[in-house]
């Protein structure tokens, strides 16, 4: 029965069985340690992620390997993207850190179990090579997700935003799948790089592919969170517990990007024409409802949903513009402009929902506008900094928020929709008005508290590195610019 048996090579997945290993181990030592500050487990959950990192650095080969019969690649895109996620993931950790402890309900070790089987649902979606690994991954992840959401047993908005976050996170899951399964059926296969050969060679019944991709981008377009499948952002941004919100609004963005990547890119680049038209409507609905939606906000997590959307929109333009006509000139430009957006707006959120954490104590959610009023009198350095992260987020020169709107703009000019760049810059100056609001509130508006704000040393430096982070890859953008170009040259 075994003599067929051919040993899969495990060296590209090293990180993901290492992650594993220990998460399952974490899960018994938290067991066995009594400590009601769970520093072990906190401490023990930041050293698997830096020990995933050096993993992925030392295994990192620089050419396309595939292994578990073509099912899992590893390509530079793949170790780039996962290496970003591990930081965003340490970051988050970081974060949260505080705001579980004083929070009972939350203070346990399987907060931290749950953050790395999340973690792993997205390394498994960034190295994906087949429809079976992505919907694997992507299980992983929201399972994880819907928990993590609803830990905070004892409020009711929490566990409302967890039934409506697993009710339509299995609704969009049945339309991915329901896409897979027509485009297996017009193909004879489920692998993504087989089905690319497929659709090339022609012969296949182009009804049921566009039907199937139809479901399939309705599946991407949910998980992305674009209009109109975004009905779950601003309830599961509002009820989850910030550090949940602060999770889900970061490290997630950059496994839907490479799931987009994975399917329309490597997948189904001869229908580029059926998906694009779909994906420019998604994008220029998303930046309109998005932004305008985000003015009507008086909840600060309601706002950064609504902008999340806005953003989401925007990162898909340089998908959109990666193909014209057939002609894939424009192709590394635009994607690897996505995926520098993609980076950019990572490091921006958990800035900002940093800040909201940094504001919480027990009890208390900073999570109204009315709470940045007069930040500026509490604490002017860490006013300087949301500053940074609101004027990044609206775009202003020279944040790196500006930079990463700026090389996809270009990206769409150059692959000549004059029209849809003016649309993104059109919405980008509406949604200019949130974020500036913001800064009105801290610096010219009288706080409603006047105690200072204070943190603890690792909350200051980590949200100074943050903010500053901001400001300085907006004077040096080129650095991971060129980074995502790389790995994109090498990996598509």
């Amino acid at each position: 029965m075994f003599d067929n048996f051919v040993v899969p090579n495990l060296l590209p997945a090293a990180p993901e069985i290492f992650l594993v290993t220990m998460a399952l181990a974490i899960l018994m030592i938290d067991l066995l340690v009594k400590d009601s500050r769970r520093t072990v487990t906190f401490v023990l959950t930041q050293l698997t992620l830096i020990g995933c990192a050096a993993i992925q650095f030392a295994t990192s080969t620089g050419e396309i390997t595939y292994t578990f019969s073509n099912m899992f690649v590893d390509d530079l895109m793949s170790d780039l993207l996962k290496l970003f996620l591990y930081m965003t993931v340490v970051i988050v950790m970081f974060y949260s850190r505080g705001y579980i402890i004083d929070r009972e309900s939350m203070n346990k070790g399987e907060y931290y179990v749950l953050a790395l089987f999340a973690t792993l649902g997205m390394m498994v979606m960034i190295s994906a090579n087949h429809f079976l690994t992505i919907y694997i991954g992507l299980e992983l992840l929201s399972l994880s997700l819907y928990a993590m959401v609803a830990m905070n047993r004892d409020s009711v908005v929490s566990t409302e935003a967890a039934m409506k976050y697993f009710v339509l996170g299995a609704l969009a899951s049945g339309l991915l799948l329901y896409g897979m399964s027509m485009i297996y059926g017009a193909t004879g296969t489920l692998e993504i790089t087989g089905i690319a050969e497929r659709l090339y060679g022609g012969g296949v019944n182009k009804t049921v592919m566009v039907f199937g991709l139809v479901f399939l981008v309705a599946g991407l377009a949910f998980k992305l969170g674009v209009v109109p499948f975004h009905m779950w952002i601003p309830d599961v941004y509002h009820g989850a517990p910030t550090s949940v919100t602060l999770f889900i609004g970061s490290a997630p963005k950059l496994a839907a990007f490479a799931i987009v990547m994975r399917l329309l890119v490597n997948g189904l680049i001869t229908m580029a024409q059926d998906w694009q038209a779909m994906l420019v409507i998604l994008s220029v609905l998303s930046m309109a409802i998005g932004n305008l939606a985000a003015i009507a906000q008086t909840n600060l997590k309601r706002m950064l949903a609504y902008s999340a959307i806005s953003h989401m929109g925007f990162m898909l333009l340089g998908i959109v513009t990666g193909v014209v006509g057939g002609d894939a000139r424009y192709a590394l430009n635009a994607y690897s402009s996505s995926m520098f957006y993609v980076i950019a707006y990572v490091l921006m959120s958990a800035g900002t929902f940093g800040m909201i954490l940094l504001m919480s104590r027990a009890g208390f959610e900073a999570d109204e506008l009315e709470d940045l009023k007069g930040l500026n009198k509490r604490s002017p350095w860490f006013a300087g900094i949301m500053l940074m992260l609101m004027f990044s987020m609206a775009g202003v020169p020279f944040f790196i928020g500006f930079f990463a709107k700026f090389s996809v703009l270009q990206a769409v000019v150059a692959a000549g929709y004059l029209w849809l760049a003016i649309v993104a810059v059109l919405f980008s100056l509406i949604g200019a008005f949130y974020y500036l609001r913001v800064v009105k509130l801290m610096y010219f508006d009288a706080p409603v508290d006047e105690t200072p704000l204070t943190a603890g040393m690792d909350m200051r430096i980590l949200i100074s590195a943050n903010g500053l982070a901001v400001a300085f890859l907006g004077i040096f953008p080129q650095v991971i610019m060129s980074l995502c170009a790389y790995a994109l040259l090498r990996s598509l």
